[in-house]
Order: C-alpha cells, then sequence, then structure tokens
C-alpha cells in the first residue's frame, strides 16, 4: 500500500535586480539637426544616472533607430515632420531601491526639456530575482518536510506507519509577482510530490 502526498513551500522576497528602460524620441525635419538634439537628450540621461550613483556598467545606450517617413510608401498620413529617431537607454542593476528612487524622480528630466515616452510596452519595467538557486534547497527541505507531515497524518489515520519513500519528484518552482501593484515584491513556490510506502 501506499500513499502519495503533495508538499509545498512559498516565500516572498524583495527583487534583487531591476531593469528600467527610459526611452526618448526627436523629430524634425533636418536629419544632422535631429541626430544632434538625441544625443543631447541622451547625454543629459546619462548624467542624470550617473549624477545618482548609478555604475557605468549598469547603464546600456542602445542604438538610435532612426525613421524616414518619406521612405514609408505605405503611409498615406500627412507627416509634419520627416525624420523620428528613438533611442533607448536601459538600467540594469542590483540596486534595486535606488534605481525606484531615480524612477519617481523623472520628472527632473522632463524640466531638463527630456521628455520620457511613458508606457512603453515593448520596454517596461521589470523585476528579476535571481538569487533564487540559493534558496531552492531549503525551499525543498521545507517541501519535503511539509508532505512527510501530511502522509504521517494520513497514516495516523488509516492506522498504519509511514515507510520508506517509493518515488519523489524534484520539485515545481515557480517565480512570480506578489500582485500587479507590487511587481517588486517576489513570491517563489516549489512543490513537491512524494509516495511513500504503508506498513500495517
Amino acid at each position: 500500500r501506499r500513499v502519495t502526498v503533495k508538499g509545498r513551500s512559498e516565500v516572498e522576497v524583495p527583487a534583487d535586480r531591476i531593469s528600467w528602460a527610459i526611452t526618448t524620441v526627436e523629430t524634425g525635419n533636418d536629419l544632422q539637426q535631429v541626430y544632434a538634439n538625441a544625443t543631447a537628450k541622451i547625454d543629459k540621461v546619462y548624467k542624470f544616472l550617473a549624477g545618482n550613483g548609478i555604475h557605468d556598467g549598469d547603464i546600456i545606450v542602445g542604438t538610435p533607430n532612426v525613421t524616414d517617413n518619406e521612405a514609408d510608401r505605405w503611409s498615406a498620413d500627412r507627416i509634419p515632420y520627416r525624420y523620428k529617431i528613438k533611442t533607448v537607454v536601459t538600467v540594469n542593476s542590483a540596486e534595486v531601491d535606488r534605481v525606484r528612487g531615480l524612477i519617481s524622480r523623472q520628472g527632473e528630466l522632463l524640466r531638463e526639456g527630456v521628455a520620457i515616452i511613458g508606457n512603453d510596452y515593448t520596454n517596461p519595467i521589470s523585476y528579476d530575482f535571481v538569487s533564487f538557486q540559493e534558496m531552492k534547497p531549503k525551499m525543498m527541505e521545507e517541501a519535503i518536510a511539509n508532505a512527510k507531515l501530511t502522509a504521517k497524518q494520513f497514516a495516523k489515520n488509516s492506522g498504519s506507519s509511514l515507510g520508506k519513500i517509493v518515488s519523489a519528484d524534484q520539485g515545481q518552482f515557480s517565480i512570480n509577482s506578489k500582485d500587479e501593484n507590487n511587481p517588486q515584491i517576489k513570491k517563489l513556490r516549489v512543490v513537491t510530490t512524494i509516495t511513500y510506502q504503508l506498513k500495517h
């Protein structure tokens, strides 16, 4: 006779990595001037980040994306400008709180003439928990212990005693945001399935 039980372990942890993409757009009809203005904006963004303690290695300046509207034969709309340059500066840092503080202060860039595109679905702010591997052994231990408690209770209720483990999986791990309002808090979860022998 056997019994198969599930054990789980859950824990909430703060994210230990953040990625913030700062997108700016410059438009106009003179390509050289548009490029110069776009470069000036990027310089201001870089100075804002570096001046507030973001390390150079955590700042990635993307290649400018240039659009020539006159080259778009399929566009039927009348565009008031010919060129558009879109540039993305990405902050990828382990200093989550520092970067979150700068996100709330991005209005300072607006005062310097740098408008950041909001709700850029192609480059959303993302949070990660990269220390996950360090927590796996402890969580697995807790999940197995919980499974054993359930199995012991089942054995007791059935007038049996718990025998050895017949089979066990490695557990299914998942990492999700706590909720849509708290993406900086991660919920770690593991569920393991174990089959025990029952002795009468």
